[in-house]
């Protein structure tokens, strides 16, 4: 269990871990403490012998809006810049969410725009409140996206919409990303949470081997 002060927090009951963004001010960005907090818990979800499935969501009003850029960017520099390539592994934070062995359902109740569509991309299956919106951003700003856009995003929702939304950066509603079968349902912004619990209820009632 952690903090209400912290950027991540973990809470376990009834078998469902729930893991939050807890930066509302920010609309979930992520700075290094909140990439290391978010890694350090779906860990911790892995560990757990009390988690059977786990939630992440955000706190209101956005799911994540990817990188904090002005923290990020004032942060430590590499002693020599990284050459300008797709990157070929995934970030810590991306890796304890591929590697984890429960159930993820990510409630998405906003934003999940850049390393936040990344984010709802690393999760089994996605639930959006219909204020949500979805964007792989990166191209926006010159970059690449991380290992989600590249495999999970065409494996969701076919080749040629992911090759679409990678190459454009355009935002897509949650209506939309029912629509191409990027999310399961969506649901009232009131109750999305009460949705993504009793689908991890029904999850977590199974034997956990």
């Amino acid at each position: 269990m952690s903090g209400e002060n912290e950027s991540v927090t973990y809470r376990v009951e009834d078998h469902v871990a729930v893991i939050t963004l807890n930066r509302p001010e920010q609309r979930n960005a992520l700075n290094f403490d909140a990439y290391d907090r978010l890694e350090r818990a779906f860990r911790q979800a892995v560990r757990d012998p009390d988690a059977r499935c786990v939630i992440v969501t955000g706190a209101d009003p956005a799911f994540c809006s990817g990188d904090d850029v002005r923290e990020i960017m004032a942060g430590p520099k590499p002693a020599i810049p990284p050459p300008p390539t797709v990157r070929h592994a995934p970030t810590p934070a991306a890796m304890a969410a591929l590697e984890c062995d429960k159930p993820v359902i990510a409630a998405v109740n906003g934003a999940a725009v850049g390393w936040g569509m990344e984010l709802a991309l690393y999760a089994d299956i996605r639930i959006a409140s219909e204020k949500a919106k979805f964007a792989e951003l990166f191209i926006k700003r010159g970059l690449t996206c991380d290992v989600g856009g590249f495999y999970r995003l065409p494996a969701i929702v076919g080749p040629a919409k992911a090759a679409e939304l990678l190459f454009t950066g355009d935002v897509i509603d949650a209506e939309e990303a029912l629509r191409i079968g990027l999310v399961r349902e969506v649901a009232p912004h009131a109750e999305l949470m009460d949705r993504a619990r009793a689908l991890a209820a029904r999850i977590a009632c199974n034997p956990p081997l």
